[in-house]
């Protein structure tokens, strides 16, 4: 009883040889390995509660035997089991997506310096189509607008896609801010040259400001980075933040 673990392991080692040697002469290998377990156990009597996890592979005697017999503790012990294990699985899911959930959130306060730092319109137009693809972790980023009653030149750019009055709330939805989409048919509308690259995307609305109309950006991955059900406040934020950073320089 006063052993140490480490006295307990040379003990066992001690009867291991000594097994082995006699194991040819009786052929008792298999009682002798069972007895030094027991010794063990015995000599260490807290080594499971030091080692829970070993329990999870054990099997608990039966207390029933015999046809026709159920042994409901056993059953129970079998329950707890698989309960266990569904709560490992589930507090892994909680930290995986917890872990996403920052380095999503980490890359869009990233997208909104870098539309800040833009010293006019057109540098902020390529912080979007040149580095949110890099800063998002996305392909293709391209944003659009509807016409407006007085034609402003700096909205008529090659790298900004025209949309036709009322284009908005069909790619949307009418009273809907963002859509997120699993698979995207698009010919060119959304994403320009790069629509072939797009299978996922996420469209946000651009709500119009003293010089901007209406408009939308498109967000597209070549994966499954966006899907329905996934949270979209983000996404809405970023948007937010171009309206007022698009109307700025316009007015300016």
């Amino acid at each position: 009883m006063g052993y140490t673990l480490r006295e307990s392991f040379r003990g066992q080692e001690h009867l291991k040889m000594s097994g082995l040697e006699n194991d040819a002469a009786n052929g008792n290998g298999g009682d002798l390995k069972e007895q030094q377990v027991s010794d063990f156990l015995s000599d260490n009597p807290d080594y499971l509660a030091r080692n829970p996890d070993i329990l999870k592979t054990m099997m608990a005697p039966s207390r029933w035997s015999g046809d026709g017999v159920a042994d409901m503790q056993q059953y129970m012990l079998e329950q707890l089991r698989g309960e266990i294990e569904n709560l490992r699985d589930c507090a892994q899911d909680v930290i995986e997506t917890s872990r996403t959930n920052m380095s999503i959130q980490t890359r869009t306060h990233t997208a909104v310096l870098a539309m800040l730092s833009a010293n006019n319109f057109e540098q902020l137009v390529r912080v979007i189509s040149e580095d949110f693809p890099l800063l998002l972790d996305i392909d293709v980023a391209r944003i659009g607008f509807e016409p407006t009653s007085i034609p402003n030149i700096a909205l008529q750019s090659p790298t900004l896609n025209s949309f036709l009055p009322g284009d908005v709330d069909r790619h949307l939805g009418p009273d809907q801010d963002v859509l997120l989409m699993r698979d995207v048919a698009d010919n060119g509308a959304l994403f320009g040259e790069g629509y072939g690259l797009v299978h996922s995307a996420a469209l946000a609305r651009l709500r119009p400001g003293h010089k901007t109309p209406t408009g939308l950006i498109a967000l597209g991955s070549r994966g499954s980075a966006f899907y329905p059900g996934q949270g979209t406040e983000l996404i809405g934020f970023l948007a937010r933040i171009l309206e007022r950073c698009i109307d700025r320089w316009l007015v300016l």
